[in-house]
């Protein structure tokens, strides 16, 4: 039925392209004309507009053609796509994206590896991630939950500057759960990696001739021989 409904629709002359009508392809007696930096010319015949538009050495684009008379106005219809084709293609770059990360810890977790673990929600908050902090029980552990709770509520402090409890800890079957959300929001934090990356790509480029030289001289030397180890 849809297809049908389509085709006859393209029958009686409709369009399913989204691009709009540019110059011959406009079929009307007359259109209300907007000039090339956005003055009104007024409603003037559409055989007078491709003639502006020839004059100006642009194309005569439909913008609202739903209007009575339809509005036109006088454009570089390729350089128009390409702009907008870019807006877009920077506002995908820049779109955030929410991402929840995940860490899991088990109860009796050694020092050194909470620091290890603590290192990556830390990166994560900054990222503007959320975490999933997930307490493993094993065992005879399973009958002390307090374990996990404590650990979580450590980690919770030990973070706090970067992000928040978004959901309380909570039992899961052998595990324990618990959401942390970052105070920084991701666009936030993508626009400071940007401005840390630029920073460091000026900071490279704006090395001094004195410098450079030096780091050559330094390169040219040749590197003192190994000593050899004496045989004990």
């Amino acid at each position: 039925m849809a297809v049908r409904q389509a085709a006859a629709w393209c029958y009686r002359g409709g369009s399913i392209s989204a691009e709009p009508r540019i110059n011959d392809r406009i079929r009307v007696p007359e259109v209300r004309l907007v000039g090339p930096s956005g003055e009104q010319v007024g409603i003037v015949p559409l055989a007078k507009a491709l003639e502006l538009a020839q004059e100006y050495d642009l194309d005569l684009v439909e913008v609202a053609a739903t209007a009575r008379p339809p509005v036109c106005k006088l454009m570089d219809y390729g350089k128009f796509k390409y702009e907008s084709a870019m807006k877009a293609r920077e506002a995908r770059k820049n779109q955030a994206h929410t991402v929840i990360k995940e860490m899991k810890l088990r109860p009796k977790i050694d020092p050194h590896d909470y620091d290890t673990k603590k290192g990556h929600v830390v990166r994560f908050l900054k990222q503007g991630d959320k975490v999933k902090i997930t307490i493993m029980f094993r065992g005879r552990e399973q009958s002390r939950p307090e374990l996990g709770f404590r650990l979580l509520q450590r980690l919770a402090s030990d973070v706090e500057e970067l992000g928040f409890i978004e959901s309380n800890p909570k039992q899961d079957g052998r595990n324990m759960i618990m959401v942390l959300g970052p105070h920084k929001k991701k666009t936030e934090a993508m626009a400071e990696a940007r401005e840390a990356q630029a920073a460091r790509k000026a900071e490279r480029q704006g090395s001094t001739p004195d410098a450079e030289a030096a780091d050559e001289v330094a390169e040219a030397q040749p590197e003192a021989p190994a000593e050899t180890p004496s045989e004990a």
